[in-house]
């Protein structure tokens, strides 16, 4: 099975192709110029691997939490070539590839979402797949859920950020912090892989951005 996956959910902006067990992938540092950085990306990537949109059994994009902007972007260009090709199309967790990418068992996935607030999960490998420990929310990095048991790692720009209040919270209950990481395409498409296998006929309708937050700003009495 052939995969194209997308993510633009933070600053990164990666793309990836997962051709039959093995991943290519590429990424930059787009800011705010994802709509700009991401169709030459995905054409440069097609045409270095002699790929065309023809070989693709599948389209996924990283569908939140994270950027609102970044989210729509991924999201409305992954369902235009899901409509074109007549392929399935999938959004997976950003946090749940953050977990993926962290290479652990046990993960606290966390993204920075501003506003002094984290989006937080906590995930367990089962096999191939992750059980949600912990569902995907937005709150302060000191009110973030209680977990069972001990050797967490933790990941993500929550971590980065709020390095202090999450290992005080977690304190014995780490095993690892591993900061840097961010949601990338290829995590992405390993997701996805396992999911479009088990169900190949998803509609490109059907996906939609994972926002969790539904409140963007601050008024200007809250600041």
């Amino acid at each position: 099975m052939n995969i194209l996956a997308l993510d633009t959910s933070t600053e990164h902006c990666s793309i990836a192709l997962f051709l039959s067990g093995r991943i290519i992938s590429e990424h930059i540092l787009a800011g705010q110029r994802h709509s700009e950085l991401l169709l030459p990306l995905l054409h440069e990537l097609l045409l270095a691997n002699n790929v065309t949109l023809s070989h693709l059994d599948g389209i996924a994009f990283g569908a939140g939490p994270g950027s609102f902007t970044g989210l729509r972007i991924a999201c409305g260009i992954a369902q235009g070539l899901s409509f074109a090709t007549n392929n399935p199309l999938i959004g997976v967790s950003t946090l749940e590839a953050l977990a993926q990418k962290s290479g652990n068992n046990k993960v606290i996935a966390t993204l920075d979402a501003r506003m002094g607030e984290i989006y937080h999960a906590a995930y367990k490998k089962n096999d191939d797949h992750w059980v949600t420990i912990s569902e995907p929310i937005v709150c302060l990095p000191q009110n973030a859920p209680a977990l069972p048991g001990h050797n967490w790692v933790g990941c993500g720009s929550g971590f980065d950020v709020y390095t202090k209040e999450l290992s005080h919270l977690y304190n014995e209950q780490l095993l690892d912090i591993q900061l840097g990481l961010y949601p990338h395409a290829s995590e992405v498409a390993q997701i996805a892989i396992t999911e479009l296998t088990k169900n190949p006929n998803i509609a490109p309708m059907e996906a939609t951005p994972i926002y969790i937050r539904n409140k963007v700003a601050l008024k200007e009495n809250e600041r």
